[in-house]
């Protein structure tokens, strides 16, 4: 099978020994497991799963999609994947912006890094090659500066970095990776696994006019997939330029929504409502605090909200982007509605290379902590100062406080002496959905393959939006053959690599377009369902192997038996009824794969 699209080369990097080795794709890998997720979880998966995360043997998977950088609708992402220091699984973390594009067009599908240098290094990816260079004077800067002074030292134009600032280099167990478009790898520690190789930077230098281009005769195939997809996403209600509410107010346009409808978790989770949430919501900061909308590589759409700060003790704070998961970890979940203060603190974030869903859990953690008088020099709610100052003590790993809030939400809470404060499943901390509020969104947390995610099965576009259908968010019937397509469809798109808001206007017919027409193989919406099983399942026997066997799919007893407020009052998550349609649609038992099921979909 002859596969195009894919620059057909991965570079090997051992940062231990300075080799670099340069591959092509295994086609049988690529057919399986298409590219970006999928071919970055399959080559974590080889390398083993008894590696610790922060050692030199755990590998490190900067992986494009075989759409990365073409003209393909939402192609400009690129997927992070590694054995998680936060949970000890497989995690793949996924960043726009241009970065993905850039590398594409430097002639790499990936690139992997093993072992750890003696002193700190970045990479240089251009032409088809990689060099290492020495990174000692960029070792305890931040994000933003080492992406200055890498730009200007590489000839600025068609150059993305993509770094770690002190959370990394410290290790921080949910550190991310930024780039110079303030686009982030955010969850699962990706930055930590950098930090712990001295791996600062990589830099991808590429030109447009490197972009990948069909074939005379698929040309015209090509561009009706384009078209196709295109088409569905400007007449999307979400999607649509400039008048769908993703372009309108970015991911925030959900603020208001989600809160009505009582599925805001608030206060750490012991409310479901916050009655001032309006003040940081996307209407808002469009109305008061938006100053530009830059866009990624491919996209039509403008999700992204750059704002300034223009009065106020957070005057002359500009930070991209004021997504609705930062707004709501640093904001409501911790019992702040300052906008100025939470978008100094996303400042803060970006610059340090934090996960900004992860640190706001920690800090809404401590903060409850604080209120129960478990943490002597703690945080109140909603004191944005502490809250600058502590985030600086985890990012520098500094003093006791410090390295234990540096552990995540749940090491935090098992510090203080009561993991049950900790709205975490397998050591990674909940987005802003609350599982008694929208049910399917709770069985997706429990059975994310990464931990508590949104993102693996975005139920809540059914449940909430009405897309592709309208399913009732408070009822627990149907939710596990629901959320096991999302699931499923959401690994294909992610190996592709599609952005995920793609999924709000296109489905399995146009993703299998789009795949036919960059790689000439023919593909069924059939199909692409077929390999995001079987990527998922790949994922899930990894994790099995790892450690995470029967009972690690549950949610915090905090949804499970404190009533939910506001719009879904007296609502809980009914999780045992789920998962138990769950595994049956999976065909898996009690959270593990069996041999029968790995067999069917030939990943044994």
């Amino acid at each position: 099978m002859t596969l195009t699209g894919y620059a057909n080369r991965i570079a090997r990097i051992d940062l231990t020994t300075g080799q670099i080795q340069y591959e092509g794709i295994d086609p049988e890998a690529a057919r399986k497991y298409i590219g970006a997720r999928g071919l970055g979880v399959k080559y974590v998966f080889d390398n083993g799963p008894a590696v610790d995360p922060l050692s030199p043997e755990n590998l490190l998977c900067f992986m494009n999609g075989p759409a990365t950088g073409s003209a393909i609708n939402m192609s400009g992402r690129l997927a992070v994947c590694t054995k998680s220091p936060l949970t000890g699984g497989v995690t793949d973390s996924h960043m726009g912006g241009w970065s993905a594009a850039r590398l594409r067009w430097a002639g790499f599908d990936g690139l992997l890094f093993r072992g750890a240098a003696a002193a700190p290094v970045y990479a240089i990816c251009e032409g088809g090659t990689v060099r290492l260079a020495d990174a000692s004077d960029l070792w305890g800067k931040g994000v933003r500066e080492t992406v200055r002074i890498l730009q200007e030292r590489h000839g600025g134009k068609n150059v993305s970095v993509m770094a770690i600032g002190p959370a990394g280099e410290n290790m921080v167990r949910y550190a991310a990776i930024l780039n110079e478009n303030d686009r982030a790898a955010g969850r699962g520690g990706t930055g930590a696994v950098m930090g712990s190789k001295k791996l600062k930077a990589v830099v991808a230098i590429g030109d447009i006019k490197d972009q990948w281009k069909p074939a005379d005769d698929r040309k015209d195939a090509f561009e009706e997939a384009r078209k196709a997809g295109l088409k569905a996403i400007m007449e999307g209600a979400l999607t649509a330029p400039r008048k769908g509410g993703l372009s309108l107010y970015g991911t925030n346009v959900l603020m208001n929504i989600i809160n009505e409808v009582g599925a805001l978790p608030a206060f750490n989770g012991k409310e479901t409502f916050h009655p001032n949430a309006e003040a940081i919501s996307g209407e808002t900061i469009r109305a008061q605090y938006l100053v530009e909308e830059p866009t990624c590589h491919a996209c039509p759409v403008a999700c992204k909200k750059f704002v300034e700060i223009k009065e106020g003790p957070y005057a002359g704070v500009r930070t991209e982007s004021f997504e609705y998961e930062t707004a709501w970890a640093l904001g409501v979940n911790c019992g702040l509605t300052d906008a100025g203060a939470v978008a100094k603190l996303l400042d803060l974030c970006n610059d340090y290379g934090l996960d900004t869903i992860e640190l706001g859990n920690v800090l809404s953690t401590t903060m409850e902590a604080t209120e129960l008088g478990l943490v002597a020099e703690g945080i109140a709610w909603g004191d944005a100062e502490r809250m600058i100052e502590v985030t600086g003590l985890i990012a520098r790993a500094e003093g006791e406080l410090g390295k234990a809030l540096g552990r995540g939400a749940y090491g935090a809470a098992v510090s203080f002496g009561r993991p049950d404060l900790a709205n975490s499943v397998k050591g990674q901390a909940i987005p802003a959905y609350d599982p008694r509020g929208i049910k399917g969104i709770g069985l997706g947390y429990a059975t994310s393959n990464r931990g508590a995610c949104h993102l693996r099965g975005y139920t809540v576009a059914s449940e909430i939006a009405g897309i592709p259908m309208q399913t009732d968010r408070l009822a627990p019937e149907g939710k596990g053959a629901l959320l096991k397509t999302f699931q499923d469809l959401h690994a294909f798109s992610d190996s592709m690599d599609l952005c995920k808001f793609s999924a709000f206007s296109l489905g399995a017919e146009e993703y299998a377009m789009a795949y036919s027409a960059v790689t000439g193989v023919p593909f069924t919406a059939e199909d692409v369902m077929r390999t995001g099983e079987r990527i998922y399942n790949l994922e899930r026997y990894y994790n099995n192997l790892a450690g995470l066997g029967e009972g690690s799919d549950y949610l915090p007893k905090r949804f499970l038996t404190q009533p939910a407020t506001g719009g879904s009052a007296g609502q809980v998550s009914e999780l045992d009824q789920m998962l138990a349609e769950y595994y049956e649609a999976r065909g898996w038992k009690n959270g593990v794969v069996p041999e029968e099921k790995l067999r069917e979909l030939e990943i044994i």
